[in-house]
């Protein structure tokens, strides 16, 4: 078995995740979000899309200056025209490693019923504008938007002509979530074995969850030579969502075997990512989701309690504090002390500074000679109010 493969993981929580009906987040929450992304490790952030409005691109240019000096690249999303690419860059180009991300449509339905545009125009418009974005920026990623219905032998050609016109990577989305693992895989060869300079660029997933496939689509786009997944945090995005990054990662971590692949990712930190992302999208995270769900590492049958007091492996793949649970979950009380606390309410995604510990911590005393336990939901709440009256402490 040789070297394993390292997989570049591209974050889309705060482009495609906050498409999601109801997610959208401030500017603020966008960059606590991004500052968790740092300390996940992720190696691209696709902060947002800056044409979209003045907003988002404000957004996307001051993500691109908070996580400078952290080893992560920060992407600006951009249809295939100019005045797209040109906020996009006017967005990432503060970065340490900005990155533009160029997309067109390339089925058939696309381009007649959407673009309105021929097979034809739609090469000349990716020639074009590749070129253009790769002009502004070092690094350009080429997105073939609603690959999985297009025809294979034509988008051999958009990406042979997006490769030649400067992309860097070259990203195959199943935008509607409708490929099936088997086919993915083989598409990815199929576009290795027939793309002139694929070797030489970097080939990228991006799946829905439509079909409820998309990490089992990205993985098989794994077998297939992708090296880069594109992913966001509790799988939240448009419609079912994307693929979420959680599930992924700790799939090539638990069967390299398999995949003989990895990421870069801090998976301590996966709870810590879920629970903020959840409070600041007002989206839950079912108890029963892979990973980062409530009941992912708990066990009520009798006859599973018996085997993993015995020995954990008997129900257990991963051990929960390789993805940022605690052991057991603490349940705080009056006999809690302030580390306690702050632990409890660093899984919840909080980070208090020793003056907001100090005066939280009283709040919680107070709380619990009245209550037998407190709640996550009770911490919550003292946290938040506290946040937002300071004075009424």
């Amino acid at each position: 078995m040789g070297d394993p493969a390292v997989i570049r993981v591209f974050d889309t929580t705060l482009r495609d995740g906050e498409q999601s009906p109801g997610a959208t987040m401030t500017t603020e929450e966008k960059l606590q979000v991004a500052e968790q992304l740092v300390r996940l490790n992720v190696d691209i952030i696709e902060a947002g899309f800056p044409a979209a409005s003045p907003g988002d691109l404000a957004a996307v240019k001051a993500i691109a200056q908070r996580v400078r000096g952290h080893d992560v690249a920060v992407a600006g999303l951009a249809r295939a025209n100019t005045e797209d690419i040109d906020a996009a860059w006017e967005a990432v180009r503060e970065a340490d490693q900005p990155v533009i991300h160029v997309f067109l449509a390339t089925s058939d339905i696309h381009l007649k019923y959407k673009l309105r545009i021929t097979p034809e125009e739609a090469l000349e418009q990716v020639k074009t504008m590749v070129a253009y974005a790769r002009n502004l920026c070092p690094r350009v990623e080429f997105s073939a938007e609603d690959a999985t219905r297009s025809d294979w032998d034509y988008l051999c050609r958009v990406f042979e002509l997006a490769i030649k016109a400067g992309a860097t990577t070259i990203n195959v989305p199943d935008t509607v979530g409708y490929v099936m693992p088997h086919e993915y895989e083989m598409l990815f060869r199929y576009l290795r074995e027939r793309v002139p300079g694929m070797e030489d660029v970097v080939l990228s997933a991006h799946c829905h969850d439509d079909l409820g496939l998309a990490t089992a689509n990205t993985l098989a786009a794994i077998r297939g030579g992708a090296r880069q997944v594109e992913v966001t945090i509790n799988g939240i995005g448009e419609r079912a969502g994307n693929t979420a990054m959680e599930e992924v990662v700790m799939a090539l971590r638990t069967r390299p075997d398999v995949f003989q692949a990895d990421t870069r990712i801090n998976a301590r930190e996966f709870v810590a990512a879920s629970q903020l992302v959840s409070r600041l999208t007002g989206i839950p995270v079912q108890p029963n989701k892979a990973i980062v769900g409530q009941n992912a590492f708990a066990h009520e049958a009798g006859i599973h309690q018996d085997g993993v007091l015995k020995n954990r492996l008997t129900y257990e793949i991963m051990t929960p504090q390789s993805v940022g649970w605690d052991d057991t979950r603490l349940v705080l009380g009056k006999h809690s002390g302030r580390h306690g606390l702050d632990a409890r309410l660093r899984q919840l995604g909080y980070r208090l500074n020793a003056e907001q510990l100090k005066k939280a911590y009283a709040r919680f005393i107070a709380l619990a000679d009245e209550k037998k336990y407190v709640t996550d939901d009770d911490l919550i709440y003292i946290v938040e109010s506290s946040l937002e009256t300071p004075s009424a402490i």
